[in-house]
């Protein structure tokens, strides 16, 4: 059985718009879609602004919830809806940092407010399941060191300051380390598509 092309990032975006403009009209299985692709990137932000796994957990539960609610507000001339989202999550976020009932691991309510997403290609590397098995195979081709901070930023939701706190090298070392990775992943991630 052949695999599935893996859709470019123009084709998971227009799903994603699809999904929202079908969730906007009451269609149950768009929110299940809007989920799978974009569970992982509102997790993280949701966990870099909270500090807290259960925290983050419960706010993700929010914004799907909302999302629901509020799916026919998402105007696609405005914004991607992965942008749309993102602020979305952070703003759900925001809110449980203002009720105060946030444990202590949490950003001030001050600094999440102009947080920026720094999760790039999340959206695209993790359109769905079927993708991921691939996106781990050629996760486990890279160095451990390398693999290891890919997996911390963009499937536990590690900022690349907290990483290289941890590693005790310069934020832009870091940087540069998992670029690089993420080139190589890609370059993966293209040849298994090529083949």
């Amino acid at each position: 059985m052949a695999a599935r092309p893996r859709p470019s990032s123009d084709e998971a975006r227009e799903a994603l718009r699809d999904a929202m403009a079908r969730l906007a009209s009451g269609d149950q299985a768009a929110l299940e879609e809007i989920y799978r692709a974009t569970r992982v990137k509102l997790f993280g932000i949701c966990l870099r602004i909270l500090g807290d796994r259960k925290e983050a957990e419960d706010a993700l539960q929010d914004v799907y919830v909302n999302l629901w609610q509020r799916a026919d507000r998402y105007d696609p001339t405005r914004a991607s809806p992965i942008a749309w989202l993102a602020a979305f999550a952070r703003n759900r976020a925001i809110d449980r940092l203002r009720t105060g009932k946030v444990r202590s691991n949490a950003v001030p309510v001050e600094e999440a407010a102009p947080l920026a997403d720094e999760t790039p290609l999340a959206d695209m590397l993790l359109v769905d399941a079927e993708q991921a098995a691939q996106i781990h195979k050629c996760l486990a081709a890279l160095d451990d060191r390398t693999q290891g901070h890919i997996r911390a930023a963009f499937f536990e939701g590690y900022t690349y300051a907290q990483l290289a706190e941890v590693a005790d090298v310069p934020l832009g070392t870091m940087k540069s380390w998992i670029r690089r990775g993420l080139q190589r992943l890609r370059a993966c991630l293209e040849a298994s598509e090529a083949a």
